[in-house]
């Protein structure tokens, strides 16, 4: 069994348990959403929020992408962000980023990546020469590495603070709270940042 078939047959496996424990619970989850989080996370496979968080489907809204970037120039981002501040009123607005991020990683190697990737990672460049005097006062290269994930995860939740969408909800005073977590991909452990 190829590995999409196995997906789709855990996918009856798991809607069938869930539909024998919680009888009506897709039907509750068919009416619509109201999750309290927003979720800003790394489209890395091995931090999947549903899974590192515990949370159920319609828990958390989540926008996705190589190394949890909230830039300003990325439109679906912003999308992303005006839907869940404006139209579901979440009151958490989370950036999740990780340790053994292959964006950072890439982003401190000398080599370019592809193309569009290369383009995308400049933005942590950009953070990186921003506190570039921190960074190197930190000879171990992994360790580097994990410092400039926990300043990623600062500058994005910056970013989404300076925001129209965020000044616009506070100024019609509406209570959005911002925090920076990173997962430890060693221990399965989140922690707060900012």
């Amino acid at each position: 069994m190829d590995t999409l078939e196995q997906l789709l047959e855990q996918n009856k496996t798991w809607a069938k348990s869930t539909n024998y424990e919680k009888p009506g619970y897709f039907k509750e989850l068919a009416k619509g959403q109201k999750p309290e989080i927003l979720w800003i996370g790394c489209a890395d496979s091995r931090v999947p929020p549903s899974v590192i968080t515990g949370a159920d489907p319609g828990m958390l809204f989540m926008h996705r992408n190589i190394a949890n970037l909230a830039v300003h120039t990325d439109a679906a981002f912003h999308a992303v962000l005006e839907y869940a501040v404006d139209v579901l009123k979440v009151k958490h607005v989370v950036v999740a980023g990780h340790y053994n991020c292959g964006g950072v990683h890439a982003a401190c190697s000398a080599e370019p990546a592809p193309d569009s990737i290369d383009h995308w990672i400049q933005h942590i460049r950009d953070i990186r020469r921003m506190y570039e005097k921190e960074l190197m006062e930190e000879k171990d290269p992994v360790k580097r590495e994990d410092r400039l994930v926990d300043l990623n995860v600062t500058e994005q939740v910056r970013n989404i603070k300076t925001s129209s969408t965020i000044k616009k909800a506070r100024k019609r005073g509406q209570q959005v709270a911002l925090h920076g977590l990173v997962y430890d991909t060693g221990t399965g452990l989140l922690k707060r940042v900012v």
